[in-house]
């Protein structure tokens, strides 16, 4: 039985695709690069996420890419406004009804996070919330020091292969969401736990 849910956020549960292309773009652009689709973000992500901008930019700083990103998301999503994915909030609502632990890691800027959960009337519903990861490896080894989970009753949710090998280098089960960054052949070769194409296949394995 699942006790512990690590859920990675942008991509799980928000929805936010068009204003993370419009930051990603915002930032090439800034460096005279060209912009992509979402075609070619979703073939082309790898995590941790400066690996994926050195593929556009070679030799971005850390500090700079950070800078910049708060500055081109904030204005992406007045454009494209984000949203929690359909009924992902009934999921978490049954999960923590349920009595399940539930955390978010995420390489999204706190104050972001804080922003979005308002506004999808999640707060209130994770017990921890760890924003500005760039290495989830590095995160859930921290997660799970602190709070002494037991492997086996404990998953990672995200939607990269980054994610799924980050859970699997810590010990514990992972489950990937098709509904994100990468598409499920990525996914699959990343051999995860579980996969899931919808929010009702989720709550399903998890509770039963």
């Amino acid at each position: 039985m699942i006790k512990n849910i690590i859920f990675d956020w942008t991509g799980v549960i928000n929805d936010n695709m068009p204003a993370s292309l419009y930051a990603m773009n915002y930032i090439f652009k800034y460096y005279g690069a060209r912009e992509i689709t979402v075609e070619e973000m979703k073939r082309e992500m790898i995590m941790p996420y400066p690996l994926f901008y050195e593929k556009f930019v070679p030799g971005i700083k850390l500090e700079k890419l950070q800078e910049l990103y708060k500055i081109g998301y904030p204005e992406g999503r007045k454009i494209y406004p984000t949203h929690c994915f359909p009924n992902m909030d009934k999921t978490l609502k049954k999960f923590k009804e349920a009595g399940i632990n539930m955390i978010i890691i995420s390489s999204d800027h706190t104050s972001h996070l804080f922003e979005e959960m308002e506004n999808y009337g999640l707060n209130g519903f994770f017990s921890e919330i760890y924003g500005d990861v760039v290495n989830k490896k590095v995160g859930l080894k921290e997660i799970l020091a602190k709070h002494g989970f037991n492997h086996d009753d404990t998953i990672f949710i995200g939607d990269t292969c980054h994610e799924i090998d980050s859970g699997k280098s810590v010990g514990i089960l992972t489950g990937a969401v098709t509904w994100g960054f990468q598409n499920e052949d990525s996914l699959r070769n990343a051999k995860p736990d579980f996969v899931w194409h919808n929010p009702e296949e989720l709550e399903k394995t998890i509770l039963g």
